[in-house]
């Protein structure tokens, strides 16, 4: 005869087995997060280094035509800085203070991107919605997008206020910066003028920051909800429309943060090598520059 079959002890080993299965699965969850979030991490700072690379030449005459330290008491325009530039340190003063940008926006770039997304997330539930089906509201991504720049900005500023000051003055006709090499400028900043000369002009960089990349992402989920992702789009259609909705939204939140971007460069140059102008708080060099 055929013995029956133990189905209790069965059962038993079935629960078990999916008890012990159970953390497993956890655990490759949360590795899994961890390595979504080095992933984001990775690119958002690859694709910084590139893009601030590619654009020096422009940010150098911008900064340059910002401050005024180009030697001359008038206005210059985009050519004329250009042609400063080369005349007086040659082409690769086109991209001076170019690795300080690279060194702080490795890790702003890889927070913004990181931070943003766990902001986003974190207001998905705060607001009770479904970050699968329904898009988060235009406030909540301005907010998200917001912190996420503050948080970047005050983890890296020393490293934006060595920039600002290499990349903001014009060498001499003699040929002679006033500042050259990150290590250097920070060393020299703190010892000719303290430790707290490194968070000089950091009230405006924090308050452009909230509104800069919260206009940015923001615009960027304003754009997602007019046009909504088409399910059935191959990959290089959502590339593309990445790039166009990104883009947008960094010309948008530029262009409305512009003068307080102005504010906060010639705060960082106060006190500096070769400046003169003295400033008693944010307000006043608003004023000063204003009637310039």
């Amino acid at each position: 005869m055929n013995k029956p079959k133990d189905t209790t002890s069965e059962k038993t080993s079935s629960s078990k087995f999916a008890l012990q299965r159970k953390p497993t699965t956890g655990a490759s969850g949360a590795a899994h997060g961890a390595a979504d979030m080095t992933r984001r991490m990775a690119c958002g700072g690859l694709a910084g280094m590139i893009a601030k690379t590619a654009t020096n030449p422009l940010d150098r005459i911008r900064m340059l035509s910002q401050t005024g330290e180009h030697g001359s008491k008038e206005k210059q325009s985009a050519v004329s800085l250009y042609r400063s530039i080369i005349r007086n340190e040659g082409i690769l003063g086109l991209w001076a203070g170019n690795g300080a940008n690279l060194l702080r926006v490795v890790p702003a770039k890889a927070v913004v991107f990181s931070t943003n997304d766990m902001y986003r997330k974190l207001l998905y539930r705060l607001s009770g919605r479904d970050s699968t089906t329904e898009p988060l509201p235009s406030a909540l991504s301005f907010l998200a997008g917001g912190m996420a720049g503050v948080t970047a900005s005050a983890a890296t500023y020393p490293l934006d206020l060595a920039r600002g000051r290499i990349t903001g003055k014009l060498a001499g006709a003699d040929k002679k910066k006033h500042y050259s090499g990150i290590i250097r400028t920070v060393v020299l900043t703190a010892k000719e003028e303290g430790i707290g000369a490194l968070y000089k002009g950091v009230t405006p960089t924090l308050m452009g920051a909230l509104p800069y990349e919260g206009i940015k992402f923001g615009t960027v989920g304003v754009l997602e909800g007019m046009f909504p992702k088409d399910p059935n789009s191959d990959n290089q259609v959502l590339i593309y429309r990445k790039v166009l909705f990104g883009g947008c939204g960094g010309i948008m939140a530029g262009l409305i943060t512009y003068p307080n971007d102005t504010i906060r460069r010639m705060l960082q140059l106060q006190g500096s090598r070769g400046t003169t102008d003295v400033y008693e708080g944010y307000w006043d060099c608003v004023k000063k520059t204003y009637a310039r």
